[in-house]
Order: C-alpha cells, then structure tokens, then sequence
C-alpha cells in the first residue's frame, strides 16, 4: 500500500509523513530530500543548476537512496545533515524546476515505492508519481504557520526571510503543487502533529 502526502513547503508534510511510517510500520520516502541530494551533489562539482539534462545524467549515475534510520544517501556520502542547510534550501527550487531531473527522481521514486508499504511525501505524489496511492491527503497551512515551523526546523534563521523563501517556493513550485482529485484535504493551521497522524491513519485503516 502507498500512501501520499502532498502539499506546499512548511505544511508539516516531513513530520506527519515521518511518524505516520513510523507507527504503520511503513517505509518513510521523502522526495523533497532527492532533489536536496542532486542539489548538493551538483553544487559540490560545480554543476549548474539549471542544466536539467546534466542534472538527469548525475541522478542516473548516482541513484539517491535511504538507508533503515531514514538517512540520506548520494554517491556514498551521507547527506542528511548537508541537504538542511540554508544554501541548499535556496538552491532547490531552480533544481527541483528541472523536467529532466524530475523524469529521473520520480522513476527512482516509484522503484522505491515498489519495495514495500511507503509513505511518500513531497510534490507530484498523488497526481504523478503515485496516481493510484491507496490513501492521498493534501496538507496545506497558513503561511505565516508554515514560516514558524521552518524556523523551528533551521536554528537561528530568520522566520521573515524563511517566509520570504516560501513564497518563493510555492510560486516556483505551483505546477507540481496540485491536489489529486480524489486527496483528502487536511488544513493543519490549527492541528498538531499527532492530531494531523492520527487523522491520516484512520484513513489508511479503512482501506487496509
């Protein structure tokens, strides 16, 4: 069983995707941190970013992967830290805009679907990467929500200008940010984390 999590940066997608694997027992696929990953890796080698098809050739040679704690992985080096930082959160909208490199991530990421019960979270999951996903909700929040969570996740950084990053994202992102038809819409402004879980499990319990 696949289940998706879509939704627009800060509306708690990671976190709710995170703990919902967690207590079903699934495998935890975070999308977003693939193009965090080639974002990094492209940066290292002096890539440009908005050179879809090199970007394609260096996901293909260097398939991004996660191991059972959750970390990520890209051309043997543990990134999970790296891809957090500040820098790659302004670098990843040019990446992620890439169709060559999205072709090549959202095959990965239905190869790594295909392995087992998975929550996937990200952009696409729902409309594109996992159309037919057993269960879709799509998070969205207030912004300026979305913003205070960020600045929770990046110590020290401005919640202002982390608003201003998400501005930006979700007008580089609106293509991709598109709810399913058949998604669940879940507001999650006011709900917290295991309330928004808890929600989502029931759902996956009625079809199981």
């Amino acid at each position: 069983m696949i289940v998706a999590i879509d939704g627009p940066a800060g509306a708690g997608k990671s976190t709710v995707a995170r703990r919902l694997a967690g207590r079903l027992g699934f495998h935890y696929l975070d999308t977003g941190a693939m193009y965090r990953a080639v974002a990094w890796l492209a940066t290292g080698r002096e890539l440009p970013l908005d050179d879809g098809a090199r970007l394609a050739a260096l996901a293909t040679e260097h398939p991004v992967s996660f191991d059972d704690a959750g970390r990520v992985w890209i051309a043997g080096s543990d990134v999970t830290a790296a891809i957090r930082k500040p820098e790659i959160d302004r670098l990843v909208p040019l990446v992620a805009r890439q169709q060559e490199l999205r072709a090549i991530l959202r095959e990965r990421q239905r190869e790594l679907g295909r392995q087992g019960n998975a929550v996937i979270e990200g952009r696409d999951i729902g409309t594109v990467v996992a159309p037919d996903a057993a269960v879709k909700v799509f998070l969205v929040a207030d912004e300026t929500v979305r913003a205070r969570r960020r600045a929770g996740e990046r110590p020290g950084a401005s919640e202002t200008a982390l608003a201003e990053q998400i501005r930006a994202r979700d007008t580089s992102d609106a293509a991709q940010t598109v709810k399913a038809d058949d998604a669940v819409e879940l507001d999650t402004t006011q709900m917290t984390i295991d309330e928004v879980v808890e929600h989502i499990e029931d759902l996956v319990r009625r079809v199981a």
